[in-house]
C-alpha cells in the first residue's frame, strides 16, 4: 500500500528529478523496512506496556482518569504537544549525546531520501523515539484508541517527510511542517542543525532550530559521504561494537544536522 501512495507522489512532485525509483542502497532499506514492520514491532509493544503497566501504579488513578475521559481532540492536542517538546529535545540530543549518536548515526547514513529510506532506523533508536513519544500518553491514561491512532498518524508522516516530494505548500508548511524541511535535517554540512520535529515544525519555530531550504530542484547531499555504503546487519551491529572499532562508528567532531 505506502508504494501505491508515495511512489506516484514522488514521480509526480519529485523534490529530485533525477532520482531513480530504484536508486543505491534500494535493497538495504528494503531490509529495514521488512525489520521495522516484521521483526520489532513486538519486542516495542512489550516494552510499552510493560511500561504503561508501570505508569499505572505510580501515577494516580485520578490524574489517568480525568485526562482519559476528555473529548478525543483535547486529549490529542495534549499529547500532542507534549510528545512533540520530548521527541524534539531527545532528537537534538541524539546529535549531541555520543552514545545516541551510534544509533541515529544510521538513520543519517542514506544518502538518497525517499519513502522508503525513512525505515532507515536502528531497531534501538526506533525503541527509544517510541518510548519518548509515547511516554506522555501513558502517563496521562490517554483511550488506547486514540493513541493507536496517533502512532499511526506519526507512521505516516515519518514516512511523508522523508519522501522525496516537493508540494506547493506555501505557508501551511509553518503549519504542517514539509519534506523539504526534513530533508534539510539531513545534509551533511556543519551550518545545518536544524529541522529537528518530528510532526510540526512548531517546536522548531518555538526553540530556533527551523530553517526553510532554497527554493526549486534540491541539489545538496545528503547522508555521510566519508562512509562507504553497508548492509543491513552491518548497520544493526556496528553501533554495539566499541568505539573506534570501525570508522562509521565514531561520533562525528559534530553535530549532524
Amino acid at each position: 500500500m505506502l508504494p501505491a501512495v508515495f511512489w506516484p507522489l514522488e514521480r509526480l512532485f519529485p523534490a529530485r528529478k533525477h532520482q531513480p525509483w530504484v536508486r543505491p542502497q534500494f535493497l538495504t532499506d528494503l531490509a529495514f523496512m521488512a525489520g521495522q514492520y516484521l521483526l520489532w514491532p513486538a519486542l516495542v509493544l512489550e516494552v510499552l506496556l510493560r511500561l504503561d503497566g508501570v505508569f499505572s501504579q505510580v501515577i494516580p488513578s485520578a490524574v489517568r482518569s480525568t485526562v482519559g475521559g476528555l473529548p478525543y481532540a483535547v486529549q490529542a492536542l495534549i499529547v500532542v504537544a507534549l510528545a512533540d517538546v520530548g521527541v524534539y529535545w531527545f532528537h537534538f540530543a541524539c546529535h549531541r549525546v555520543s552514545w545516541l549518536w551510534r544509533f541515529h548515526a544510521v538513520h543519517h547514513s542514506s544518502r538518497h531520501l525517499d519513502w522508503l529510506a525513512a525505515h532507515r532506523e536502528h531497531p534501538v533508536d526506533g525503541l527509544l523515539t517510541q518510548l519518548v513519544l509515547n511516554a506522555p500518553a501513558m502517563i496521562l491514561g490517554v483511550d488506547t484508541t486514540l493513541l493507536g491512532w496517533l502512532v499511526g498518524l506519526r507512521g505516516i508522516w515519518a514516512i511523508f517527510i522523508h519522501s522525496n516530494v516537493r508540494l506547493p505548500l506555501g505557508p501551511l508548511r509553518y503549519l504542517l511542517g514539509a519534506p523539504e524541511l526534513h530533508h534539510w535535517h539531513h545534509l551533511e554540512t556543519r551550518e545545518t542543525k536544524h529541522n529537528f520535529a518530528n510532526l510540526a515544525p512548531w517546536t522548531d519555530l518555538l526553540f530556533g532550530t527551523y530553517y526553510t531550504p532554497p527554493e526549486g530542484d534540491e541539489t545538496w547531499a545528503l547522508g555521510n559521504p566519508d562512509e562507504p555504503p553497508k548492509g543491513y546487519v552491518t548497520h544493526l551491529i556496528e553501533p554495539l561494537l566499541p568505539q573506534g572499532t570501525s570508522a562509521s562508528a565514531d561520533l562525528p567532531s559534530h553535530p549532524r544536522a
